[in-house]
């Protein structure tokens, strides 16, 4: 069983409550977190607030070496926490291994830089305009990448001079646990890192709520964010959310149609769907849409669902029996509503474990539930359309707005039509994730970024001396 980190020193929960965390491939229970109380919050934003004045006037230079630092131990621990994201949350190791445990620590060694050579004083006519850390700041993070997400929240706050309260999710925490020892290790001063875990509704809303808490940085469900967002508001906090998404894959005439179809199949199901910028919708022209729906089944039958552990695995679980239910509830919508399911389906691969097959639908139109809502799993929808403008009205009739992608003959061409997309980021042929670039949404899909400098501005206040 766990305990709370809270002002340097592991202590136990003032609730005797606990959560039990299950490994979603056996359906066995491996380990036990504290079901954290707001007694537990005022205990954490008390010691983050007492350590804010000396940690915001830490040198920039020490405040990156001890975020170096801590990249270099996350490195050096790789292979265990991603051993333990498998276990925990379900992603196959080697995808654990590459992309939940060394991209964090890739962004972690970003902020490490950033924290010193992110320039922090200007001059505009006879004003001084300096950034200043914003204060303390909870964290809420979500159980899909429950490393990346919390790095991308922790790093920047830190390196800004920022303390911080973290709520992992209590689906998946133990990697949470993981840095928190890291940070300990490296010599973090007591309170500027302070984790408490617990479930969202108690624990997530007294952070939010608290009168100590000058910013919340959100990762979640729109639903819930919005929640976190009229919280805050009673405080007038600053609030980030990074929320859900429903991604369009735009595949233009011109372009590759194999090559559009297949890299679209594995975006949308990586880390088993369970990714709010996954391309869940593949727009085809009319003309080449028979031919890709052809190629997406072809792919998807490539997908091998099983044991996280097992090396041919490239489907894991789904984090829990409550994901695999809604996913399960979505591909029996689609079907209801006349999308025609032409791979997949709701038949357990597995006796054991929450999985689900990688899902394919034709015959989708705009409109149906399973076009129009973020699934979080395995599920693709391929969408017709017979003009450019019509394919990018697609894309855009949705509440969200956080990735995309648009396939071309000529990057021209595709640029063109991306800079038409109302969503946060767009994949150009292809073009690979880029951890250092601002990451976020338009419209409900969330509010600021996170990643590179911007990610870092998020947590910076903005201060102008006349002279």
């Amino acid at each position: 069983m766990r305990q709370l980190y809270i002002g340097g020193s592991w202590t136990a929960s003032a609730s005797d409550e606990f959560i039990d965390v299950v490994n979603p491939a056996t359906e066995e229970i491996i380990d036990r977190v504290p079901a954290g109380s707001p007694d537990d919050v005022e205990s954490a934003a008390g010691a983050a607030r007492r350590a804010f004045p000396g940690w915001s006037e830490t040198a920039a230079s020490e405040r990156g070496k001890l975020l170096g630092d801590a990249a270099e131990l996350l490195k050096q621990r790789s292979e265990e926490i991603a051993k333990t994201i498998a276990t925990d949350m379900g992603a196959p190791l080697g995808f654990a291994r590459k992309v939940q445990t060394l991209m964090p620590a890739t962004v972690l060694s970003s902020y490490a830089q950033l924290a010193e050579s992110h320039p922090r004083e200007s001059r505009v006519g006879n004003s001084m305009v300096v950034k200043e850390p914003i204060g303390v700041v909870a964290a809420i993070t979500p159980w899909n990448y429950p490393l990346h997400q919390i790095v991308c929240k922790v790093a920047p706050a830190l390196a800004a001079g920022c303390t911080v309260v973290l709520k992992p999710s209590e689906v998946a925490p133990l990697a949470a646990y993981a840095l928190a020892e890291i940070l300990a290790e490296v010599g973090l001063p007591p309170g500027v890192f302070n984790l408490v875990s617990g479930r969202g509704p108690v624990v997530g809303e007294a952070m939010a709520a608290h009168p100590e808490v000058d910013m919340v940085s959100f990762t979640g469900s729109t639903a819930a964010g919005r929640r976190v967002a009229a919280l805050a508001a009673e405080s007038v906090k600053r609030v980030a959310l990074e929320l859900g998404g429903k991604s369009a894959n735009v595949i233009l005439p011109d372009a590759d149609l194999a090559l559009a179809v297949k890299v679209g199949v594995a975006n949308c199901f990586v880390n088993a769907g369970q990714t709010c910028s996954a391309w869940t919708r593949m727009i085809v022209h009319r003309d080449q849409y028979d031919e890709a729906v052809r190629l997406a089944v072809e792919a998807a039958r490539g997908y091998t669902v099983g044991d996280p552990f097992d090396e041919s695995t490239r489907i894991g679980p789904l984090v829990s029996a409550t994901q695999r239910d809604r996913v399960v509830r979505y591909i029996n919508r689609g079907q209801e509503e006349g999308a025609r399911l032409v791979a997949g389906g709701t038949e357990r691969p597995h006796e054991r474990g929450y999985y689900v097959e990688p899902t394919v639908f034709a015959a989708v139109e705009p409109g149906m539930t399973i076009e129009r809502e973020e699934i979080f799993g395995p599920v693709l929808s391929l969408i017709p359309y017979t003009s450019e403008d019509q394919a990018v009205a697609i894309a855009n009739d949705t509440k969200y707005g956080l990735a995309g992608a648009v396939w071309a003959a000529t990057e021209d061409r595709a640029v063109g039509v991306a800079r038409r997309l109302r969503t946060g980021q767009v994949a150009i042929n292809g073009g690979r994730f880029n951890p250092l670039a601002p990451f976020g949404g338009y419209k409900q899909s969330g509010v600021g970024r996170e990643l590179g400098e911007q990610g870092l501005e998020e947590y910076l206040e903005t201060k102008a001396m006349q002279l």
